[in-house]
């Protein structure tokens, strides 16, 4: 059996485990959220480095993306270099490929139309695949970045000027903790505090990560198409709560629970039996092949 850990910034009262069989390989993966507490996960990565198959990283990210640019956290670096022996991730690698085809999902098995539909991307940088592929699939795309991280009230609607912008604020924002930018820990749990609540508003469909996706929400999402990575039992029902009508997440059902994209990613990695900067997309395009893993769809009306 193989072991994957994803350690989370994330709150602990989300801690998840199952056991899964993929390509034949059982696995025994779980989530162990630090409550925000950076130096609690990195003693836990220490703690994990050689006694599992793969470690996620979980509520933070490593590297973020702006076209063919990749820029560096500095705490995530501090997850990574953790860990000396066993494979650490972030779900980087594998949200160009997963959540790419999830967008491609959306259009050819569902059905939805997304040319000229208004899509508030809450959150570019660290899903740059799913912004690009709604882009090419003709969407009217607002990228949030700057909005809701900086405080920046100057909407961005073209793919060009978003990564201009990029290039200009990232590389001192990537020094700032990463509690800066994103909620962490006890955070999460904290009733969403609607901010640019027109955004939300005027779009049809709402992407990227759902922990900041909520945290500014305004308190009805009526006819709104959420696209997002992993949500809980109670994320679910406070979606439909909103009116939201319809849930797609990138990463598939484990166990009653679809788990973040840097879980997937970890398993991924200990199928492949490869360094983590050996793989390539078209490794992740086979086993995901393989496995026939789709987006997890709720119709919540």
């Amino acid at each position: 059996m193989k072991t994957v850990v994803s350690v989370s910034l994330g709150s602990s009262k989300r801690d998840h485990r199952a056991r899964v069989t993929l390509l034949g390989q059982e696995f025994d993966i779980a989530r162990v959220g630090v409550d925000g507490k950076l130096d609690v996960a990195i003693a836990k990565v220490r703690e994990l480095d050689g006694t599992v198959d793969a470690i996620g990283l979980g509520g933070i990210d490593v590297y973020l993306y702006a076209g063919t640019k990749r820029y560096a956290l500095r705490d995530g670096l501090r997850l990574l270099d953790a860990a000396k022996i066993t494979p650490v991730v972030d779900g980087s690698g594998l949200k160009n490929t997963l959540e790419r085809e999830a967008v491609r999902f959306m259009r050819e098995e569902l059905g939805i139309e997304l040319r000229a539909k208004k899509v508030l991307m809450v959150s570019a940088l660290d899903r740059f695949g799913m912004a690009q592929a709604l882009v090419d699939a003709g969407a009217d795309v607002l990228f949030g970045d700057f909005i809701f991280a900086l405080d920046l009230d100057k909407p961005v609607r073209d793919l060009t000027t978003f990564e201009e912008m990029a290039e200009k604020y990232l590389p001192d924002a990537c020094k700032l903790p990463f509690q800066f930018f994103y909620p962490t820990g006890k955070k999460q749990e904290q009733p969403p505090e609607p901010k640019y609540p027109q955004y939300y508003e005027e779009a049809d469909v709402i992407a990227g990560d759902f922990h900041f996706m909520r945290r500014f929400m305004p308190a009805r999402l009526d006819g709104k198409i959420v696209l997002t990575n992993t949500v809980t039992d109670a994320a679910v029902e406070e979606l439909r709560n909103r009116g939201v009508s319809l849930l797609v997440t990138t990463t598939p059902d484990f166990g009653g629970r679809s788990f973040g994209t840097n879980v997937v990613e970890a398993a991924l990695v200990a199928l492949l039996g490869k360094k983590w900067g050996e793989i390539r997309a078209q490794d992740y395009e086979r086993v995901l092949r393989d496995l026939h893993l789709k987006p997890r769809v709720i119709d919540l009306h």
